[in-house]
């Protein structure tokens, strides 16, 4: 992940929880650079005397108490922690070092005497830390091991244990920002999908709500219609029928509970016979003359896919449009053509559709033919008419689910 998109990760967090868990890290190495400039003050002043340039140690120190004094407000998180401000910090580590080497008297130097910022070197490996992770950490520590060893005494033992005392804690607290920055990215995304779930569970209980009561109306109405018009009520009762089956069906699926489809005999179902009702003056059907025998969901899915096919010709095709359904019977797969000769659409109509909200081919063919292993094709035009192949294997192991293709050119 880039600096950038760590950033950006941390102020989603923050925003999320109210406050990210690194802050009050940057807060302790604000405090550690204070406290740490103290130290180097007191260590000079009770040494200063006994240097060859006294004069040019104070000055550094002076310097160094105005920058730390000046980016105090900087090291307060990673937003105003920059590189510029880092590297400036980092410059006057290695400035102090070697000034070190040339200011302080040789007997000092030979006896382990601390560099002009002593343990202030640290915040500036820790600054690192805290914005680019334990790898910038590691960088930052090389810089100033190797000002160490070559302006300040050379490799000896003092200098080794300190330069590595330096790395471990920095990459210590590199990897722990790293981790803290990944464990509240991933509550942040986990709090977002939690949010947008429940605001369309929300969303669902509404819209399921009012079609319940649309359904449970007609139900009604169909069934008093039904018994007004002995004689010719029978479409009205057939109405409330279908509407109370569907009302039955959303109202377990709501709850939790089986479906009526799943209740379906299992026994093989000849396909004409559930595509049979398709057919009328405007739609002619084209199937073999023995049955087509499909497992009975999947037969019953399969001509709820070519019943939602048929129903967008009616709709959108024109009055006058035609359309054809041919059953081809195969040795391994059963194949269901359906084409019109209406206008057809433009390449890109079903993917607009389907981002307003329409997901009639999306959900009633597509999802279909995908749930049963299937896949649904479709090809259309401007002009040409519109054609939907759908095509689902005799013997699909159970749950399998295979991606179904929906293609126009």
């Amino acid at each position: 992940m880039t600096d950038g998109g760590r950033t950006g990760a941390v102020g989603g967090a923050v925003a999320a929880g109210g406050m990210s868990v690194e802050l009050p890290l940057w807060r302790a190495i604000s405090l550690f650079r204070v406290l740490a400039l103290g130290y180097a003050l007191l260590r000079y002043a009770d040494s200063y005397l006994e240097f060859l340039h006294p004069v040019a140690g104070w000055i550094y120190l002076g310097a160094l108490t105005l920058w730390t004094l000046a980016s105090t407000r900087a090291f307060s998180g990673p937003q105003r922690c920059t590189w510029y401000v880092l590297g400036t910090d980092l410059t006057l580590v290695v400035t102090g070092i070697v000034m070190s080497g040339l200011t302080d008297a040789p007997s000092r130097i030979a006896h382990g005497a601390p560099t002009l910022p002593t343990i202030w070197a640290a915040g500036t490996v820790l600054g690192f830390a805290g914005r680019g992770g334990w790898r910038w950490a590691a960088a930052a520590g090389s810089v100033i091991g190797v000002a160490n060893i070559l302006g300040h005494g050379g490799p000896t033992g003092d200098n080794i244990h300190n330069i590595v005392l330096l790395m471990v804690a920095g990459c210590a607290i590199g990897y722990v920002i790293e981790l803290a920055r990944a464990s509240e990215a991933t509550l942040t995304r986990a709090l977002q999908v939690e949010a947008a779930t429940r605001e369309r569970e929300r969303l669902s209980r509404d819209i399921h709500d009012g079609v319940l009561q649309v359904l449970a109306l007609v139900q009604r109405r169909g069934s008093e219609r039904g018994s007004e018009q002995p004689g010719g009520g029978a479409d009205f009762a057939e109405l409330g029928r279908l509407a109370g089956e569907q009302e039955r069906a959303l109202r377990a699926l709501m709850s939790g509970g089986p479906l009526p489809a799943q209740r379906e005999p299992e026994e093989p179902q000849d396909l004409r016979a559930l595509l049979g009702p398709y057919a009328d003056e405007r739609v002619t059907l084209s199937a073999p003359g023995t049955p087509v025998l499909l497992p009975a969901p999947a037969a019953g899915e399969l001509a709820a896919a070519v019943g939602a096919a048929v129903d967008n010709v009616r709709r959108h095709a024109g009055a006058e449009a035609r359309a054809w359904i041919l059953v081809e019977d195969e040795p391994e797969a059963v194949t269901v053509s359906i084409r019109d000769d209406g206008p057809g659409f433009a390449p890109g109509r079903l993917g607009e559709a389907e981002r307003a909200g329409r997901l009639g081919v999306s959900q009633s063919i597509r999802g279909r033919l995908l749930d049963l292993g299937g896949t649904a094709e479709l090809y259309s035009s401007p002009g040409e008419g519109v054609e939907v192949e759908l095509r689902v294997p005799r013997s699909v192991p159970h749950g399998a689910r295979h991606t179904a293709r929906l293609d126009a050119p």
